[in-house]
């Protein structure tokens, strides 16, 4: 990372680029860290080497995360950053790349980070009832036994 500190590289990303708060590049950041800190976990061969997290992999850690850190209102939150669908992680981590707070490979690209999953299917899907009625009604509360 360079001279400046995170907040600063981050006031001057947000000069550059206003599609997104502040908030979310922190957000990333601490993404990245739940992502890594869960790969090791379960391979235990990567946790003894320097690790690569790929766009995918750093998505589906982001997603744990943010379901973890504000569960049903994640979708509200990510929106109130701007950040709308997948391709926005993707924007945000090549605006830190170029401010070498996050490094990548010559294989890491913008398009790695296209759509891996909805929004819907990620932050919404998992908060809905899991047994709905086929009808569409709703279920009416069970009757009290009168004593």
């Amino acid at each position: 990372m360079s001279d400046l500190d995170f907040n600063e590289i981050v006031n001057l990303i947000c000069k550059e680029d206003a599609r997104y708060d502040r908030k979310a590049y922190t957000f990333i950041r601490e993404g990245l860290d739940y992502a890594v800190k869960e790969l090791k976990k379960k391979d235990a061969e990567r946790s003894r080497q320097s690790l690569h997290v790929s766009g995918a992999e750093l998505l589906m850690g982001i997603r744990a995360y943010a379901i973890d850190q504000y569960g049903p209102l994640a979708l509200t939150v990510l929106h109130s950053w701007g950040i709308k669908r997948c391709g926005d992680f993707g924007e945000l981590v090549f605006n830190l790349i170029e401010y070498n707070v996050f490094s990548k490979t010559e294989n890491d690209r913008r398009e790695d980070f296209a759509e891996v999953y909805t929004f819907e299917d990620a932050f919404v899907k998992p908060f809905l009832p899991k047994n709905p009625r086929r009808d569409g009604s709703s279920m009416a509360a069970p009757e009290v036994p009168s004593s």
